[in-house]
């Protein structure tokens, strides 16, 4: 086997300076627009040294190496507005391209480009005009503009290309045509190198990355003349029992593969000896082991199983219960003969020398794999749960067991799991161990991120002053906690009626549609205060618009004092039943004629608006006794002497201002609603006034 190298081959002078310029600035924090050379492994090199390659202009103040290709105008531009250091390893031959095309446009040319439209040198160039050029990438239907012509040419082309393409241009345009043939000389003199090697050769290796644009036109040319071209990046990246057919071996590169890969492929052919051919054919058997993924071929499918050519030295089987469908499937419904399939590998041996096979296990491990993936994004699964477990809950996600923690179902305590059995869960993957086969999710997380979002919607809308509707949730002691949204509000106890409330549910019950007052609003702390009574008349108003001095009114007696009985009428006010007012007789005590909870119908006799006081009697409704005769007769006067004196009417004592300040105290706790009455509710005046009435 004779290795013959081609005269040009490998580097040119534009990738040498662009790759030393970039490895003299690789390090941290350094980022590549787009890859440097179309050579993967020069590529992952600078990644190695922490130079990063991005695809867009989200950085600053960083350094950015530009590629031998060159950018976009408006790229560099915008990198340069951020404040970045830019690194311009963009091959000088492009760089010249630039001039003409900048110049003649300036000019008012019309720019032809003779290239692959979608190639970044391609792009740079065309923006040098406003991205007003004519672009040719094949011979067919060529067209260009009316008007004086400037041609040039991607760096990398091929030369026979850029002259035919030149030749019909020139024959359709009626108006000047300036030719620039922009092609790199180093391009040009590996082109002709290749031409001629693939004359001499039966086979000819090209070393080059699979983007290279210089490195695919190297192959078409070599095929001109040789049948047996191989692109590929490495010598590694092919089996060399390929090759122990030919004679002559030709190796050539493209103008960004490194002299390594080069030297390699040369050595490695060179020692391709016949001791290390017959060792090629021994290893040319696929190496399997238990536990691997491998690709196979369909022999043959019965209704049991079916069998795989796998390359190595037996086949593989696939038993019914081991089809990625289930033991129910039928196997000639999954597979075709001659398709390729990936299988595990279960066994080495069955007995009979079989390979034993799965593509179950396949399946499950590329839903491993997908689980990996989106919990390494951070991504949402949604799960079906199964069943309650000590703990928390089991779910299933595409076959796979996760487990929910009971702390994780909702975002509130629940009881009862079970009820839960068979529902969808949106989950987070809070937990992932591929190797220990572990899932754990959280259902909570995802409730309360969203709440969250609604919670944020909510406060956002909501200001103080503002009427709203809610639904009543729950009940405390304290007030009663309503939905305004998906966020609960809090109405206080002392908030839900003018009057005095004992217990929350005396006013609202959970399910009531309530429309209520926002009263404050703190995100901070997540508080909403709303207020019930605000959004209903106040009851003094209420009573004013309807009850007049000397209208008869029902009410019921809520609180008994020496001085008198507190009546709240139908309207919610608290109205002063004094003790003289009680009865056409005289009264000691109030607890003497009422009770508390006592119905009682009185008139209204005086009415304080500015003090928001009500004077009621029940004595004024009562008609006085009919005199017996006799009495109504006038008695005989005695003699002066004979008189005795008048007995002395017994006076009921008037309240202290002590005794005021301790029924005050004794009403503590009791609502006089918006009456607000109080100690200043009897005076002096009014206590002597009842008297005297009496």
């Amino acid at each position: 086997m004779e290795i013959i190298v081609a005269d040009k081959y490998g580097f040119c002078g534009g990738v040498k300076r662009a790759v030393k310029m970039a490895f003299n600035n690789a390090e941290d924090g350094v980022y590549s627009y787009g890859d440097l050379v179309h050579n993967e492994k020069i590529v992952n090199d600078l990644k190695d040294k922490g130079v990063k390659t991005i695809d867009d202009t989200d950085v600053e103040n960083s350094k950015v190496i530009i590629r031998s290709h060159g950018v976009h105008k408006s790229i560099l531009k915008e990198l340069e507005e951020k404040n970045n250091q830019i690194i311009n390893c963009v091959c000088p031959k492009v760089e010249k391209v630039y001039n003409i095309v900048d110049n003649f446009y300036k000019k008012g040319y019309n720019i032809v480009i003779i290239g692959n439209q979608d190639h970044p040198e391609v792009v740079g160039i065309n923006s040098r005009c406003n991205d007003s050029a004519t672009i040719i990438s094949d011979l067919e239907d060529i067209k260009v503009p009316e008007g004086k012509l400037v041609v040039v040419s991607q760096t990398t082309n091929n030369v026979d290309f850029f002259e035919k393409a030149i030749n019909i241009i020139k024959d359709i345009s009626k108006d000047e045509v300036l030719v620039y043939n922009t092609i790199c000389n180093a391009t040009f003199e590996r082109q002709e190198s290749v031409r001629d090697l693939s004359k001499k050769v039966d086979a000819i290796i090209v070393l080059g990355g699979k983007k290279s644009s210089n490195t695919k036109k190297l192959a078409e040319i070599a095929k001109l003349n040789c049948k047996n071209v191989f692109l590929i990046q490495s010598i590694r990246d092919i089996d060399l029992n390929i090759f122990k057919k030919f004679n002559k071996i030709g190796i050539t590169a493209g103008a960004s593969t490194p002299d390594s890969v080069i030297k390699e492929a040369v050595s490695r052919m060179e020692n391709f000896d016949k001791g290390e051919m017959m060792e090629a054919i021994d290893n040319s058997f696929k190496r399997i082991r238990r536990g691997e993924v491998v690709t196979g071929e369909v022999l043959y499918i019965t209704d049991s199983e079916v069998m795989v050519n796998l390359g190595y030295r037996s086949d593989g089987i696939i038993s019914r219960d081991e089809l990625a469908g289930g033991p129910d499937v039928n196997p000639q419904d999954l597979y075709e003969q001659g398709q390729e399939i990936d299988v595990y590998v279960l066994k080495m041996d069955d007995g009979d020398g079989n390979v034993v096979l799965s593509t179950k296990r396949v399946a499950d491990m590329k839903v491993w794999d997908e689980v990996e993936e989106l919990y390494n994004n951070k991504e949402n699964i949604t799960v079906t749960v199964k069943n309650q477990v000590k703990g928390g809950l089991t779910a299933d996600y595409r076959g796979l067991n996760a487990f929910i923690p009971a702390s994780h179902v909702s975002v509130r305590f629940q009881k009862d799991l079970s009820k839960f059995i068979g529902e969808e869960f949106e989950t987070e993957i809070i937990d992932f161990d591929k190797r220990k086969r572990r899932i754990v999710l959280s259902r909570k997380n995802v409730l309360q991120e969203e709440l969250d979002k609604v919670r944020d919607e909510v406060y956002d809308k909501l200001h103080e002053g503002d009427i709203i509707e809610g639904t009543v949730q729950r009940l405390t002691n304290f007030g009663a906690f309503v939905d305004v949204g998906g966020v609960d509000g809090l109405i206080h106890i002392s908030e839900l009626s003018w009057n005095r409330v004992k217990h929350p549910s005396d006013v609202v019950a959970p399910g009531d549609v309530v429309k209520v007052q926002v009263l404050n609003v703190d995100k901070e702390k997540n508080r909403i205060a709303l207020g019930l009574k605000q959004t209903m008349e106040k009851p003094w108003d209420v009573f004013t618009k309807e009850v007049k001095v000397g209208d008869v009114v029902k009410g019921k007696v809520v609180n008994l004092l020496d001085f008198g009985a507190f009546v709240r009428l139908e309207q919610g006010v608290d109205g002063l039943l004094h003790v003289s007012q009680i009865s056409r007789e005289h009264v000691e005590k109030p607890q003497d004629k009422l009770s508390i909870g006592e119905e009682v119908t009185v008139k209204v006799t005086d009415i304080d608006e500015e003090n928001q006081k009500i004077s009621l009697s029940i004595k004024a409704l009562i008609e006085p006794e009919e005199k017996d005769e006799e009495e109504a007769k006038p008695k005989e006067r005695k003699p002066r002497r004979e008189r005795k004196a008048p007995k002395k009417e017994k006076k009921i004592e008037e309240p202290k201002q002590d005794d005021f300040n301790m029924t005050i105290g004794e009403m503590l706790g009791l609502n006089f609603s918006d009456a607000n009455l109080d100690a200043d509710l009897i005076d002096e005046d009014a206590t002597e006034e009842n008297t005297d009435n009496e």
